[in-house]
């Protein structure tokens, strides 16, 4: 069994881009590559946040808002992926961390909701350091990666809020009809 940090070193390996092993320079400073593989951490901290979350509401017996959460973990992975890829493609070198365990959740559902637009507004917060950062630096090539991650997290964060809204009519005791509208809210394939 290879360990996930392994084989997400080893998918990032096998992405040479314009600077493979060998070549010289480097097209961001050493603050912003340590910052940009932070963020890593913090996209991969995400993601096992929302799997611990997938797993509280799979525990309550709410299947649809545990595929709601096994979803937002792929995109937190996903987030992740382009960070390292973005690194190597500018001539950086990607170092891992380790990642931290998630908090202990609820066992009421609003309130998992709402550690997760808080989680939401705490990356958000990530980024936007990200972009000062890139701009103070006038690393436009940085700033113009970053915007991608901007858009998202406006996308992500209404739509969790959206999800809490839904939550709280359901006032926790009425989760059935919750369940039954995520279920309509999500793609097919999930």
């Amino acid at each position: 069994m290879i360990p996930v940090g392994h084989a997400l070193v080893c998918a990032a390996v096998d992405r040479a881009g314009p600077f493979a092993k060998g070549m010289t320079g480097m097209m961001i400073s050493k603050p912003m590559a340590k910052k940009l593989n932070e963020q890593i951490t913090h996209e991969l901290a995400s993601a096992h946040l929302y799997l611990a979350m997938s797993c509280a509401f799979n525990h309550l017996g709410l299947p649809m808002l545990a595929k709601w959460f096994i979803k937002q973990a792929d995109e937190e992975r996903g987030h992740a992926m382009k960070f390292v890829n973005y690194i190597q493609d500018v001539g950086a070198e990607v170092r891992l961390d380790a990642l931290p365990k998630p908090k202990e959740l609820s066992d009421s559902p609003t309130d998992i909701v709402k550690a997760a637009v808080e989680h939401e507004l705490t990356v958000t917060a990530q980024i936007n350091d990200l972009v000062a950062l890139a701009e103070t630096e006038k690393d436009y090539a940085t700033r113009s990666f970053l915007q991608w991650f901007l858009d998202e997290q406006v996308e992500e964060v209404a739509t969790v809020n959206g999800l809490l809204q839904l939550v709280k009519m359901g006032d926790d005791k009425h989760m059935l009809q919750v369940e039954a509208r995520v279920a309509m809210m999500r793609p097919s394939s999930a």
